[in-house]
């Protein structure tokens, strides 16, 4: 174990016992039984809540143990927010008030480490930021806030986002899978993928420059969608590259991802990006769910990343068995042969604007901003050591000069020539090809081991398409390997076709049922022990 290592797993045991500790300590007595929050979903939680099987502290206590419990063999959790009960008490009261209750009522969740809480430390899984709290919440964060929702304590990511491969930063260390805790979780949203798979959370937010929404969820069996870019606000949340970045729900149903995604969806003055999105929106994610949604539907399997000889063979069986079921649930599924790789090529398509983007949103902390340029970092050695190389990768790069005066220039998403002629050619060939949604694994190989992460990565669809179209993209659970570990089936659309992806990954979940709870975290017996 690295002295990084060894610093960030004793801030994290600190910080997470300390609050579960005070929060068991205020708890006041309840009449109610202790409550099974295992695979708990919102409509069911809710149901619970209404009927008064549970009270909404018991819900959150119930969340609080299970991470006492079982983090600190995952790893997913940074710091647990220790008012959660108190938050859960103010929402009990406010129901017995007959208050009407908010689409997200007592669901507690889990919000990565890169999104701004003015009541709890936002890191960006580094060490140069482990004492940062924010001024104020991120615009995801406060609109989750005030429809109910509990925000029950912040999970690990790769350090500054930087790795797809694992969950490893200097602020708070390594995140297992929760299916194999010798596996990784992929990254960069894997503490929040493994936290809610475990159940420490009913669902999740996380963030997606290039994979850490869809990879980590197909990693753990869970929902993840990366959002048409423009749709939602980015703001308050740790840039990577702001022209890419996409921040979202991970959950284990498509059902609770729609609902907290219609709560996050809409216009944000401190985010112009979502000024593309104005009037885009659906007005009910929810309502689009229909179990017959495949019947008829026309799907497109992307060729250029559809399983081949070099794919993981049960992956390959998991991806076949997938379009079986979506032609038996009525799908028309053909090929659409789409030259992803030669689009890629294109110049211009990546801005390696991490150092600009992090310098405005240091100014965002105030006078309280740690450091005030990332690459402070380099001069201080505050950095886990597997992340220097990516770090030194932008000592070129301006803080200060907007990318759209570099030379050669690299203009904003909508002002970008080369992706928005990426984009048109994708459309053009779903329009030939007259199909929804095209389709093909997450993943085209299981989780690798931890020591493996970095030697092993290969596989990761997630980067080739949707980051640089900024097309809309849903991942949800294909099954399993003999291994045991979980794969995941991508569905990408049109732009602002958020919704349908999510109504033909519905019916695709109820046709398949795939999902379910790692072993290793079962319900915990009376009394959290």
């Amino acid at each position: 174990m690295t002295a990084f290592q060894r610093i960030g797993r004793g801030i994290r045991a600190t910080l997470v016992v300390a609050a579960t500790a005070g929060a068991a300590a205020c708890a006041p007595s309840t009449d109610t039984a202790p409550f099974d929050v295992v695979e708990i979903d919102i409509t069911r939680l809710h149901a619970a809540l209404a009927d008064g099987r549970t009270t909404c502290r018991g819900v959150v206590q119930a969340h609080l143990d299970r991470i006492a419990a079982y983090d600190p063999r995952l790893g997913a959790i940074t710091v647990v927010n220790p008012r959660a009960l108190e938050r859960a008490d103010s929402l009990d009261q406010a129901a017995e008030r007959g208050e009407p209750r908010g689409a997200l009522h007592c669901v507690p969740m889990l919000v990565k480490d890169n999104f701004d809480t003015h009541d709890l430390v936002t890191a960006g899984g580094s060490i140069a930021l482990r004492e940062s709290v924010p001024p104020d919440d991120a615009f995801m964060v406060r609109r989750i806030r005030e429809a109910g929702a509990v925000v029950v304590a912040k999970t690990n990511m790769a350090e500054w986002a930087f790795s797809p491969r694992q969950t490893v930063g200097s602020a708070f260390d390594t995140t297992r899978n929760a299916y194999d805790l010798d596996r990784t979780p992929a990254g960069s949203s894997g503490g929040t993928a493994s936290g809610v798979a475990a159940s420490f959370g009913v669902i999740g937010l996380g963030s997606d420059t290039g994979n850490s929404i869809r990879g980590p969820s197909s990693h753990l069996a869970l929902v993840g969608i990366r959002s048409t870019l423009g749709l939602t606000s980015r703001d308050g949340v740790v840039p990577l590259s702001f022209d890419r970045d996409v921040a979202g729900p991970m959950g284990r149903t498509v059902e609770d991802v729609a609902r907290v995604f219609e709560v996050i969806v809409g216009v944000d003055p401190a985010d112009p990006y979502t000024e593309l999105g104005r009037g885009r929106a659906e007005s009910d994610y929810t309502a689009l769910l229909e179990a017959d949604a495949l019947e008829g539907a026309r799907l497109g399997i992307l060729t250029a990343l559809a399983p081949d000889a070099e794919t993981d063979t049960a992956v390959a069986r998991l991806f076949d068995d997938a379009v079986e079921d979506l032609r038996r649930a009525g799908a028309v599924v053909v090929d659409v042969d789409f030259d992803v790789y030669a689009q890629l090529e294109r110049p211009g398509m990546f801005c390696r604007r991490f150092r600009y983007d992090m310098a405005r949103y240091l100014e965002t902390l105030g006078p309280a901003a740690p450091i005030r340029d990332v690459l402070e970092v380099l001069e201080s050695g505050a950095y886990h050591p597997s992340v220097e190389r990516s770090l030194r990768s932008y000592e070129g790069t301006s803080a200060d000069v907007h990318p759209s005066e570099w030379e050669p220039a690299c203009p904003d998403f909508a002002e970008h020539p080369e992706r928005q002629a990426y984009r048109a050619d994708l459309v053009a060939a779903m329009d030939d090809a007259d199909v929804g949604a095209l389709i093909y694994p997450s993943w085209l190989s299981q989780p690798a081991p931890l020591e493996r992460a970095n030697e092993e990565y290969r596989g990761d669809n997630s980067q080739r398409v949707a980051p640089a179209t900024g097309t809309p993209a849903v991942s949800v659970p294909m099954g399993f390997a003999a291994s045991g570990l979980p794969a995941g089936l991508q569905l990408l659309g049109r732009p602002f076709a958020d919704g349908l992806l999510l109504r033909l990954a519905y019916s695709y979940e109820r046709a398949t049922a795939h999902r379910r709870p790692p072993a290793g975290f079962p319900a915990l017996a009376e009394g959290g022990g």
